[in-house]
C-alpha cells in the first residue's frame, strides 16, 4: 500500500503526525544542502523503525544536530558524540550518529568539488536506483538501498514518494522534481 493511501485509512492523530509530512515536503524537490543532509539523517535513523517514530523526533533531531548545519556536524566532537547518545529527543544508536557526523565531513568535500551536495547528486542523475545505492555505500556511511531509495524519493530525484492519483502528486510535478528529466 503507498504511504497516500496509508495515510487515508490512519486514525486523526497519526494523520496529523504524517500528513503535513506527505503533503509539504515528501517528494519535493529539496535545494538546500542542510535541508538534503537533515532528509539523510532521518532517512538513516529510521532503518529498523518506523517512519512515525521519525518525524515524532523531528524536532529534536533538528535541535541536537544544529539545524542539520553540515559544517557545525562535521567539526563534532567525542563530547557530541556523547551528548547525542544520551538526548532522549533523537534515536541513541552510536552507529547512526557516526554516520551523521562522517556523512557531514564527506558532504564538505563533495561541496568542494561539486560546489553543493545539490550539484553533486544532480551531476550523478539519471540513475537506477540499484546504481544509485552503489554510489552512495561507496560515498556515505549506513546508507543501505531503503534508505537511498527513500532519501531520493523524498528529494525528487526518484519517482515514487506518491501514488498518481494522490492529489500532493500534480504539486510536485509542478514544483519540477527531477525525476521528470529521467
Amino acid at each position: 500500500m503507498s504511504y497516500c493511501r496509508a495515510i487515508e485509512s490512519m486514525p486523526d492523530e497519526k494523520k496529523a503526525i504524517h500528513k503535513p509530512y506527505h503533503d509539504l515536503l515528501y517528494g519535493f524537490p529539496v535545494h538546500d544542502d542542510n535541508e538534503l543532509f537533515g532528509r539523510l539523517i532521518m532517512e538513516i535513523n529510521q532503518a529498523g523503525l518506523s517512519w512515525e517514530t521519525i518525524l515524532k523526533k523531528e524536532a529534536g533531531f533538528r535541535k541536537a544536530y544544529h539545524n542539520f548545519n553540515i559544517k557545525k556536524v562535521a567539526s563534532y566532537t567525542e563530547k557530541d558524540r556523547e551528548r547525542l547518545m544520551n538526548d532522549p529527543g533523537i534515536i541513541r544508536n552510536r552507529l547512526k550518529i557516526n554516520a551523521a557526523i562522517e556523512n557531514a565531513n564527506t558532504i564538505l568535500r563533495l561541496q568542494k568539488e561539486f560546489g553543493s551536495f545539490e550539484k553533486w547528486l544532480a551531476h550523478h542523475h539519471p540513475k537506477t536506483k540499484d546504481e544509485w545505492v552503489k554510489l552512495f555505500k561507496k560515498t556515505f556511511r549506513f546508507t543501505g538501498g531503503e534508505i537511498v531509495n527513500e532519501f531520493l524519493q523524498s528529494i525528487g530525484h526518484l519517482e515514487g514518494a506518491h501514488a498518481t492519483g494522490c492529489p500532493v502528486y500534480k504539486k510536485v510535478l509542478k514544483a519540477k522534481p527531477l525525476f521528470l528529466q529521467s
